[in-house]
């Protein structure tokens, strides 16, 4: 044993991960997680992106093994519908652009139909399959393609267990889960591995003469102590907000939703197939969130206080569901937006609410657990803190979510829905500078990877490019280069190749039911899927 030891404060999504991914990489160290049976956990993050999957690839944990434990489905997108003035929908898809003659279908789109055909439907694959309920894998495991003819450039080689802002594939798809089964799933892991877990609160957090944290004197176990302590406590950030007088920094000026209230819905009895993907539906005073689970449906209402009370955003909220939420039990949740000033402070290392969140409106809050436990081990110094190394992990945490903070601002400043108070508003919020700026370029020309926020946060500029076309913020022109190309065959080529893998993928790929009903083992392998098996050997 080296003598260095890690304490952390809570369990939920945050502990527990935190813990078995620490545990897996640092096999010497000896890992303690304190949570208690009077604190509950908040849930509401039950979508995840796609690089979700790097994170049970490190830990050696099959799909197989995790998914039926925690109620898991698959997310291929996300489908946003009446967030323009015009309702309708898009998809916000895990899938990049084709490129032709070095430029993306999107500008390709921009220049040939924008008028024609949904930008989405024809650029991507990854609608119809949403639309079809599609699974991403074939019965015999594989994972689905959207590649043709090696034209896509969403598959350039990433070493094994490469970290998140060094991983260079586009994975097709994210997942769904219950975030009380994932967190009961790896506490098993990581106690196997040698976590020791301590069920008991804390009452008190005594401090060095430094500032820094000396112990946690717990009610029944005593002073717990350890070398480095990582706040897994939520938004009351018991360690780094309370004991270390940490700042928060909020993000209340620009993103106005500060409450949720949340339903756990049953299926109908009748229901046919699970769709792969996560919702989320414009209302009057913010939006709903969807998110389908093997079991039961996970719903919410995102929602600002200035514009509507609790109450009449659970009644709101239940009417949007219909009849299946009359005897669900409304769980309202007061959401901290921001982040702290900074995660790493002494001897303390801020992960998940406790750090940082954004209204869950593109999934980011496990993204930004991911990548807190991933940063910290890349920053790990052993039993001591040194100040420039923890200067650099706060960098790195507050420039990603400082990115996803701007990004969500997009969404609601780029949308021409301004029909009710909430709406107008947020079109009056004086966004950050930069925000400002970029979409004035982007009025003019489509967001490239240059354009972007440079900082690693989780988003390509083809998530850029898929919402402001989606929310019809689109440049007057399309680029004058396309023009005067020598390509256009090339591209439509491009276009009618996209179709005919789509339909391809349609046809082989089985429903995502389906292929969950076989992941359990409670159901067999049909001739069909046999056929489309066969296909794809």
């Amino acid at each position: 044993m080296t003598g260095e030891s890690i304490v952390i404060l809570g369990g939920g999504s945050a502990g527990w991960m935190t813990a078995a991914y620490l545990k897996k990489a640092l096999k010497g160290v000896d890992i303690t997680l304190i949570e208690s049976a009077n604190v509950g956990t908040i849930g509401v993050g039950e979508a995840s992106f796609s690089t979700m999957r790097l994170f049970f690839d490190y830990l050696g944990i099959d799909e197989a093994e995790w998914m039926p434990e925690c109620n898991a489905t698959y997310k291929l997108a996300i489908k946003f519908t009446n967030w323009t003035a015009v309702g309708g929908h898009f998809y916000h898809p895990f899938q990049r652009y084709e490129v032709v003659d070095g430029n993306n279908l999107g500008e390709w789109w921009l220049h040939l139909k924008p008028n024609e055909t949904a930008f989405d439907s024809v650029c991507f694959s990854t609608s119809a399959l949403c639309d079809n309920n599609r699974s991403p894998r074939y019965m015999n495991g594989e994972v689905f393609d959207h590649k043709v003819k090696g034209r896509f450039n969403s598959a350039d080689k990433t070493p094994p267990n490469a970290f998140l802002s060094d991983h260079r594939l586009q994975y097709p798809y994210g997942y769904h889960f219950e975030a009380s089964l994932l967190a009961s799933f790896l506490k098993k892991y990581a106690t196997a591995l040698g976590v020791r877990c301590i069920e008991d609160d804390v009452e008190d957090v005594l401090l060095s003469t430094d500032g820094s944290i000396d112990c946690l004197r717990t009610r029944r176990n005593g002073a717990v102590k350890g070398s480095l302590y990582v706040d897994c406590s939520g938004f009351r950030g018991i360690l780094i907000n309370q004991a270390l007088k940490e700042p928060f920094v909020s993000f209340q000026e620009v993103l106005l939703n500060d409450r949720a209230v949340a339903l756990q819905v049953p299926y109908p009895n009748d229901r046919s197939d699970i769709e792969p993907f996560t919702s989320a539906t414009a209302l009057p005073s913010g939006w709903v969130w969807n998110i389908p689970l093997y079991n039961r449906v996970g719903t919410g209402y995102v929602y600002c206080s200035q514009f509507m009370s609790s109450k009449e955003a659970e009644s709101e909220l239940r009417a949007h569901i219909g009849p299946r939420a009359k005897d669900c039990i409304a769980n309202h949740i007061q959401m901290r937006i921001g982040r702290c000033r900074n995660a790493w402070v002494k001897n303390c290392v801020a992960i998940g609410l406790s750090s940082g969140f954004v209204e869950p409106l593109e999934s980011t809050g496990i993204f930004f657990i991911q990548l807190g436990i991933e940063e910290l081990l890349r920053h790990y110094s052993g039993p001591t803190t040194d100040p420039d190394v923890a200067a650099d992990y706060n960098r790195i945490m507050a420039d990603c979510i400082d990115g996803v903070r701007d990004f969500l601002v997009l969404h609601y400043r780029s949308s021409d829905r301004a029909d009710t108070p909430f709406w107008q508003a947020t079109k009056e919020i004086s966004v950050p500078p930069s925000v400002e700026q970029r979409l004035q370029l982007w009025k003019k020309r489509l967001p490239n990877e240059r354009s972007i926020n440079p900082c690693y946060h989780g988003f390509e500029f083809y998530s850029y490019s898929v919402m402001l076309l989606g929310l019809n913020y689109r440049p007057v022109d399309s680029l004058p280069a396309l023009r005067h190309s020598s390509n256009v065959s090339a591209a439509l080529e491009a276009f009618q190749e996209v179709r005919d893998r789509t339909s391809e993928l349609v046809r082989t790929l089985p429903g995502h039911l389906e292929y969950l009903q076989y992941l359990r083992g409670t159901r067999k392998s049909s001739a069909t899927a046999e056929q489309r098996d066969e296909i794809t050997a």
